[in-house]
Parts: C-alpha cells; sequence; structure tokens
C-alpha cells in the first residue's frame, strides 16, 4: 500500500510541476478570456431563467451616456477635460485659502509667539527648535496641504459618486493590461495627484496583491498636490522666462502638464518593467463592472472626504512634519568652527550634484524636509540664503520663508547660482525622489514589507538621480 501511494504522490508531483512549467507558457490574457467566457455563460443563463423588476432600471439615457464616456474616440478626451477641471479647480481654488491660512498661522501667530517667548526669556535654543523649527514646519505643512486637499477629495468623490471613475478604469483597462497592470490603477494614480499617502491606500479597490503592489510602488509618480507648488513656481521662474511675457503662462503651464504627463508614461512604463521582472505572476482575472450613474451623496461625500481622507492625511503629514522641522533648524544652526552643518553639507555634495545638474541645497533640502513635499521650497529658499551668504532676504538664520513674488524668488535662486538647468533638473527631481515620509509610512502599512517599502523609497531616487545626470549631459551639449 505504502509503495502504491508512494507512487500515486510522486505522479502528483510530476504533473503538478509539468502543468507550473507550461503556466508560464500560456497567454497573459488566458484567465482574462476564460473568465470572461464563464461572466458571459452565467449571464445568459441567468437572463434565461431569472426575472429581475430592477432590470429595467438602466434607462436609454445612462447606455447614451456610457457610449459617450466609454468610446474610443470621445472617452479620453473627456476623461484628460474633466480631471484637468478637477485639477484646475483645485489649484485655483486653494491659492486663497492658502494665503490666508499662511497669513494667520505664520505672518500673524508666528511673531506673536516670538514676542511672547522673547518676554518670558525662553532661551534661542529652546526658542528656534520649538517655534521656528517645529512650529513653522507644521503652519507651512498645513496653510500649503489643508486647502487642495479639502477640495480635491470632495470633488474626486462626487466623480466616483456619480459613477464616473469607473469608466475611466474601463478606459484605462487596456493601456493597464497592456503594461502588465490592472485597470483600477488608473483611480489609484488619479487619486495620487491629490496625495500618494491617499493613493496608496486607494489600491485597495485593487483584488489582485501582485498588481496592487504595482500600484503602491508606481503611485509616486503621480504628481502630488505638494509638489504642485513647486512644479509652478519654478516653471514660472526658469521657462516662462524663456519666452516673452504675453506667452509666459502659457509655456509654464505646458511644461508643468508635460511633467505630469511625464510622470503617466514613466507610471505605465515602470509597471511594465515590474511586470516582465521581479513582479512575473501569474495574470490576474478580474471583471470590470460599470456601476449605474446615481446622483453624489453631498453631505456623506464631505464627510467622507474630510474626515476620511483629509484630516487623516493631514494629520499624518502634521505628526512627521515637526521632527523634521526640529531637524532643518538644527542643522541650519549649530555650528562646527563657525560653519553650520548645512554649509558643510552643502559644500560636501556640490561636486556631485553640480555635475548632475542639481545643487548641494537641492539635495539636503529633500533630505531633510522628507516628511512633506510642501515644505522643500521654504527649505531651499532658507539653505540658499544660508549658503550664499544673502542677508537682506528670509527671516533670520534656520528660519524657512516664503515669497509673494515670483520675481523675487528668482533672484534669491539666481543669486545662489541656479541656471535654467537646475530648474529643469529641480522639476524633474520633484517628480522623480522618494515618497514623502507619509506616504512611506503608509506604504509599510499597506504591503507590511520592509523590502517592498526600501524599494518604493529607493526606486524614485536612482531613477531621477540617473535622468537628471542624462539631461544635464545633453544640455551641455549646446
Amino acid at each position: 500500500m505504502n509503495k502504491l501511494d508512494n507512487s500515486f504522490t510522486d505522479k502528483n508531483i510530476e504533473l503538478l510541476s509539468f502543468a507550473d512549467s507550461l503556466r508560464w507558457d500560456l497567454k497573459e490574457n488566458l484567465h482574462d478570456s476564460i473568465t470572461e467566457s464563464i461572466f458571459k455563460d452565467a449571464s445568459l443563463i441567468a437572463s434565461k431563467s431569472i426575472t429581475n423588476e430592477k432590470s429595467n432600471l438602466r434607462t436609454n439615457w445612462e447606455i447614451s451616456l456610457d457610449k459617450i464616456v466609454t468610446s474610443r474616440m470621445l472617452g479620453f478626451p473627456i476623461m484628460f477635460f474633466l480631471l484637468a477641471i478637477v485639477f484646475w479647480l483645485t489649484i485655483q481654488g486653494a491659492n486663497y485659502p492658502s494665503s490666508l491660512i499662511a497669513e494667520f498661522l505664520i505672518d500673524k501667530i508666528h511673531p506673536i509667539l516670538k514676542t511672547f517667548s522673547a518676554s518670558i526669556g525662553i532661551p534661542f535654543f529652546i526658542d528656534g527648535l520649538l517655534i521656528d523649527g517645529a512650529y513653522l514646519a507644521m503652519a507651512w505643512v498645513i496653510s500649503v496641504m489643508l486647502p487642495p486637499m479639502a477640495i480635491f477629495f470632495p470633488l474626486f468623490t462626487l466623480l466616483e459618486d456619480f459613477g464616473y471613475l469607473p469608466r475611466v478604469a474601463f478606459n484605462m483597462d487596456k493601456l493597464f493590461q497592456k503594461a502588465g497592470a490592472h485597470g483600477k490603477q488608473a483611480l489609484t494614480m488619479s487619486m495620487g495627484f491629490g496625495c500618494n499617502a491617499a493613493g496608496v491606500i486607494a489600491a485597495r479597490v485593487i483584488d489582485s496583491p501582485r498588481e496592487r503592489l504595482i500600484a503602491i510602488i508606481t503611485n509616486n509618480f503621480s504628481l502630488c498636490n505638494g509638489r504642485w507648488p513647486t512644479q509652478i513656481l519654478i516653471a514660472s521662474i526658469f521657462i516662462g522666462g524663456l519666452v516673452p511675457p504675453n506667452l509666459a503662462s502659457l509655456a509654464s503651464a505646458s511644461a508643468v502638464v508635460g511633467i505630469a504627463l511625464l510622470g503617466i508614461f514613466l507610471s505605465l512604463v515602470t509597471s511594465w518593467a515590474l511586470s516582465k521582472s521581479v513582479l512575473k505572476g501569474e495574470a490576474s482575472a478580474f471583471s470590470l463592472e460599470l456601476p449605474p450613474y446615481r446622483p453624489p451623496r453631498i453631505l456623506q461625500t464631505l464627510y467622507t472626504s474630510l474626515i476620511d481622507r483629509t484630516v487623516f492625511v493631514l494629520w499624518r503629514a502634521i505628526v512627521f512634519a515637526v521632527p523634521a522641522g526640529i531637524v532643518i533648524w538644527l542643522v541650519a544652526n549649530i555650528n562646527i568652527n563657525e560653519i553650520s552643518l548645512a554649509k558643510y553639507f552643502i559644500d560636501f555634495t556640490d561636486p556631485f550634484a553640480l555635475f548632475i545638474g542639481l545643487n548641494g541645497v537641492i539635495i539636503l533640502a529633500y533630505v531633510i524636509a522628507i516628511p512633506a513635499n510642501e515644505i522643500v521650497i521654504p527649505t531651499i529658499l532658507m539653505l540658499t540664503v544660508l549658503s550664499a551668504g544673502i542677508t537682506d532676504a528670509g527671516a533670520g538664520s534656520g528660519v524657512m520663508f516664503e515669497l509673494d513674488s515670483v520675481n523675487e524668488t528668482g533672484e534669491i535662486l539666481k543669486a545662489g547660482g541656479w541656471s535654467l538647468l537646475t530648474g529643469i533638473n529641480l522639476m524633474l527631481f520633484s517628480l522623480l525622489h522618494n515618497p514623502c515620509s507619509t506616504t512611506i509610512y503608509t506604504i509599510y502599512k499597506e504591503t507590511g514589507s520592509l523590502k517592498w517599502t526600501i524599494f518604493s523609497t529607493l526606486f524614485p531616487i536612482i531613477l531621477g538621480l540617473s535622468v537628471c545626470f542624462l539631461v544635464a549631459q545633453v544640455y551641455r551639449l549646446f
């Protein structure tokens, strides 16, 4: 009996090994085709044997609308148009409340805190650490991050409630499927344009662990709202300045859109590379069912967007920004031989950074401002003033600041040695660098894997440095 059992077991193992070897020779779409066939047959059988009173709820206008928003000719233009409106409303609508919050937290509360600190005799070190470091970092994150999230997330959720986002996934499905990813990755990518941490969480809608991981890793290529201001500011200074004033806005906007499209392209290329290499595996089968259109639920949308997304993500960003503000102040104010730690780092990294078209200030800013992209520009300005020895700008040693005037900001950067190449490469490095610490922590929570968290963090940096190097070499040929 034992010999018979062993022989039977060996044959089973042999059969399974043979089946496993054949599995890699199958076409990628085989599982999809089988699943689609099963669903089609099940639907046919159900339609003949089951009477559903709600089957007539799908009206003619819904069918007609579906034909338009998912058509090959109009599907993509409508999708880009609606997303462009969402981005425009977010950027334009956030400007005013952002200015108000910044004016309140930075221009009014910060001086009050400094005056109060001086009146009770708090030592310089404690004052700088808590007020100029921790408080200012928190204030910048709230003023820059809160308004766009409070606008973007509700708008996005309204489109989701209405039933349009599944149509976006339907339109993008073939594109992402060719890249070895899931069509729903389009939704997580779009959510990443608001906040990468929220985009990573949104990847839960993808059932396949392998494709969910691809969506998580590539979400950093979506420009989050913390990076839009950097892109717009640098494009206005260095790209808009290349053309006549009446074309400056158009040139700047085109450059920013170009960077965003580059991010989508790299997301697809990276998804394809991952699905063909380290994340190669069994192609998942899925069905994409278009839900009926329904009126958006305004109150529920506001609650879900503000509580579950905006406040949640903002709180995580603040938690990471406060210690970062302390570190930023320390590196700018701890001196050895009357030279700050920041100056040592900038001088040390300048040769390498300048070689790839950046500078030491940018490298240091992206190291110490890792908690939030929102504080990159204030940190860059503070470090530029510090390293270039500019005395008539800024709010003091080691204090982050921003200027209302684009021209004055450009003058400080150019006084710090910035060129057109620096501006272009900063825009590229802003797209291709490590995720912020909030997103890194979210990636770890979602994947539960230290390995994939490290990979998601380091891969964009390597890609960004490589792209900057290539651009710098091409730029210097002309």
